[in-house]
């Protein structure tokens, strides 16, 4: 299950990554926001990201206007590895690397064509387990 959540910034992208989960039989949960009224970023990054780290969903998208702010605080969720990504080598790059469990896209930044390619990438690109990643991923989970 997909973890999804944005802010009104980024509510026009996430509603058309939910209709490309939905063509695509891809299994989600909404947290929100859930129209344009303007609210905050923060509050939907840490429902999402409480939804990671509870195992209640196994990746998450997070979307604001440029994906800074949201990553930024999703990133400071002890277990969260989030990852601003605005093109296909980066999505692949992270879970390939990182391990990312949330991607974080920026809905005035990135159009919607290239977000679900962003969005297919990150969701099926597997770790690597490459012993080098691992090590540097339990680095940062140390601090």
């Amino acid at each position: 299950m997909i973890a999804i959540g944005s802010d009104h910034g980024g509510f026009q992208l996430k509603q058309e990554i939910i209709e490309y989960l939905e063509a695509n039989k891809v299994e989600y949960k909404d947290y929100g926001c859930y129209d344009e009224k303007s609210c905050d970023y923060p509050d939907f990054a840490k429902k999402v990201c409480n939804a990671i780290v509870n195992k209640e969903c196994e990746k998450g998208i997070l979307i604001c206007g440029t994906g800074i702010g949201i990553s930024i605080t999703a990133n400071k969720i002890k277990g969260i590895r989030a990852a601003l990504c605005h093109d296909c080598f980066s999505a692949k790059a992270t879970r390939e690397h990182n391990n990312a469990n949330i991607l974080a896209l920026g809905g005035r930044i990135v159009g919607s064509e290239l977000a679900k390619m962003i969005v297919d990438i990150f969701l099926n690109t597997e770790f690597s387990n490459d012993e080098r990643h691992i090590r540097r991923i339990n680095k940062i989970e140390s601090n």
